[in-house]
């Protein structure tokens, strides 16, 4: 297929807000592909590269001035093979031959090509394909259910594998995933609680569990080999030797869980949060040990757990690894509920989790079974650009554009800016950290890729006319980086919306939880 046809897709896509609209053009272009066209063609739509990154930055792709080919020439095919020798080169000499293999590709592209290779090598391709209308749309070319193309997603942790199985091989191919010991599982999420009560009375019978201010961890075992990943399915084996040495000296042979790690002070409270994932890009634990908590066992002696209950899964929990349970209480009553919260602020962690306990392990967040109960409005949002400060900020890029996702798979939706919470550390941080980022700048902003997410804590959304989503965020201050979330992890403007008065959301206050 020739690579036009794609890029006519993706404008197509970015030109529509109907999600109907953009699953409908995506089906189309994915019933016409070949067999070894599928994975490359749904990671680009999906605004990725199947080979990751490719040592391609933004200056480079602004220094480029090649005319641009009147015909349409490149074809999918030829486009993944660059794609595969950019990704292969490296040592001497690195940076000419990707200028030259880059010099190649834009040569015989067309201007709407390099338009679409530029956003897409810059990471700002954002045509509205994100993970939930891509799943939609292969599920619909391939003339199947969405949920076995989702439970196959959750399997693989790749959507462009869990697509091509679902086009050439339909359900059969999909029944094939299977829970694989050492390929991480797609976490299951959580979705904001309007309070205590109302968790407790949607959900019914429920576990209620510490929200431990901890960095997401899942473990795999089989035998003497250890896994250790983070929430973003990143390996970091390497860098916990502490949890590695915990799971090998659990009682079994192979086991799957899910929790939270965290550093704690000699008095046993949770340190800041970025001191633990500081230990995540570390090579030894550099006397910071990190302590695991689980909440989850989707796996455990060779028996798949993903689709039995919670509660079932908890009983597992317990008999493998009692020792590291997150602090939680079953079926509890009003006062006891309302109690753990208590005693879970009082020991410096976030709030709670309610959780049903019927309910199954499910990737992402759909549906409500788990719920988060934070005493605060706090929003995950992803950071759009910083403002050069001035005063005692000059030089230092201060104040943050900040953006709710688009949860039609458009881009972040601009809801604020702040520079409150800053401290010097992260003032100098950012000013180092943001050109890694950069997609363009002008005389007084430095304009980000959707990559970074800042968590923020404000005192509630009103209406604005000022920003594109109709709200603004009011007294917004900045807690900290969330490096272990990605941009299609950020709260959506929907989430941002429903802070409205009136929208259904209220802060959660400790003594008012349940009568």
């Amino acid at each position: 297929m020739l690579l036009e046809r794609v890029v006519e897709t993706s404008a197509t896509v970015a030109e529509t807000r109907s999600r109907r609209a953009k699953i409908d053009a995506l089906s189309a272009l994915l019933m016409r592909l070949d067999a070894a066209e599928v994975e490359p063609v749904v990671s680009w739509l999906s605004g990725e590269l199947v080979q990751g990154r490719v040592g391609i930055g933004y200056r480079t792709l602004s220094g480029l001035r090649i005319p641009a080919s009147r015909t349409p020439t490149l074809t999918v095919a030829m486009l993944d093979d660059l794609f595969d020798r950019l990704a292969a080169t490296a040592g001497a000499g690195s940076a000419a031959a990707r200028r030259e293999l880059l010099s190649e590709m834009f040569d015989r592209a067309t201007t709407a090509e390099q338009r679409f290779l530029v956003q897409l090598l810059g990471g700002e391709l954002r045509q509205g394909a994100l993970e939930g209308v891509m799943t939609d749309a292969v599920a619909r070319a391939a003339g199947l259910p969405a949920e076995p193309v989702r439970r196959a997603f959750m399997l693989s942790g790749r959507l462009p594998h869990a697509a091509a199985a679902a086009l050439q091989g339909g359900l059969g191919a999909l029944a094939e995933f299977r829970l694989e010991l050492g390929r991480p599982v797609r976490p299951m999420l959580a979705a904001p609680a309007e309070s205590l009560r109302s968790a407790v009375d949607e959900l019914g019978e429920v576990s209620v569990e510490y929200k431990l201010d901890g960095a997401r961890i899942q473990v795999h075992r089989d035998n003497e080999r250890v896994w250790v990943f983070t929430r973003t399915l990143r390996d970091i084996t390497a860098s916990v030797p502490e949890l590695v040495q915990l799971l090998a000296g659990l009682p079994c042979r192979s086991v799957v869980l899910d929790g939270e790690t965290l550093a704690l002070t000699d008095a046993g409270r949770p340190r800041p949060f970025q001191e633990t994932m500081s230990r995540f890009g570390a090579r030894s634990e550099r006397e910071l040990l990190l302590h695991p908590y689980f909440f989850d066992c989707v796996h455990l002696d060779g028996e798949d757990l993903l689709d039995r209950p919670l509660s079932e899964r908890l009983s597992a929990l317990e008999r493998v690894a009692p020792g590291h349970r997150v602090p939680a209480v079953i079926r509890p009553d009003a006062d006891t509920a309302g109690a753990h919260l208590d005693a879970s602020l009082e020991h410096g962690h976030e709030g709670v989790m309610v959780k049903q306990l019927a309910s199954p392990y499910i990737a992402g967040r759909r549906g409500r079974a788990w719920q988060k109960v934070k005493p605060e409005h706090t929003v995950d949002l992803v950071v759009l650009g910083a403002e050069w400060g001035y005063g005692r900020r000059r030089g230092f890029l201060s104040n943050l554009h900040l953006g709710a996702r688009d949860p039609d798979g458009g881009p972040p939706i601009m809801v604020g800016k702040t520079f409150k919470g800053l401290t010097d550390a992260l003032l100098r941080w950012q000013t180092e950290e943001f050109p890694k980022h950069e997609s363009h700048r002008d005389e007084h902003t430095v304009y980000l890729r959707a990559e970074l997410v800042v968590e923020i804590e404000l005192d509630g959304v009103q209406t604005s006319t000022r920003y594109p989503g109709g709200v603004a965020l009011r007294f917004a201050r900045i807690l900290r980086y969330r490096p272990d979330k990605s941009a299609a992890e950020a709260d959506t403007i929907d989430a941002v919306r429903a802070l409205l008065p009136g929208g259904g959301l209220h802060t959660p206050v400790p003594d008012q939880g349940l009568p």
